[in-house]
């Protein structure tokens, strides 16, 4: 997973000469959780079908050319690893801007799922 390859695939699309933006998330595993539990791994499942609805929906967005996602799964992530990129190119800095956090907000609440892994095992 790599932002330079999701970008050098926005500046393949047909409407790149549109692009006046590209803005990209890089989320990763903290090494704690929001209540401040010491955290050693980060395990994600996605559900696709969703993923790809949201993605449809935030594309039709006023301005934007394109938004791409990668999402690591089917592991467990130590602190640091790259856990999600998403890259949003468009016109201009306002709709750029609203669509990467309205998209991420929505990927976040109703795509994925994490199990974050505790320094205390019989936490979780």
């Amino acid at each position: 997973m790599d932002s330079h390859e999701l970008i050098a695939r926005i500046k393949q699309h047909p409407d790149y000469s549109r692009v006046g933006m590209i803005l990209c998330h890089n989320g990763v595993v903290r090494g704690s959780s929001r209540d401040g539990r010491k955290v050693t791994g980060l395990e994600v499942e996605v559900d696709r079908e969703r993923l790809e609805a949201i993605l449809a929906k935030y594309r039709g967005r006023e301005g934007i050319v394109e938004i791409l996602v990668e999402i690591v799964t089917g592991k467990v992530l130590a602190v640091g690893d790259d856990i999600m990129w998403l890259v949003v190119a468009g016109d201009v800095r306002e709709n750029v801007i609203a669509t990467l956090g309205a998209a991420l907000d929505e990927i976040k609440t109703t795509v994925t799922r994490k199990r974050e892994y505790f320094d205390d095992p019989h936490v979780s």
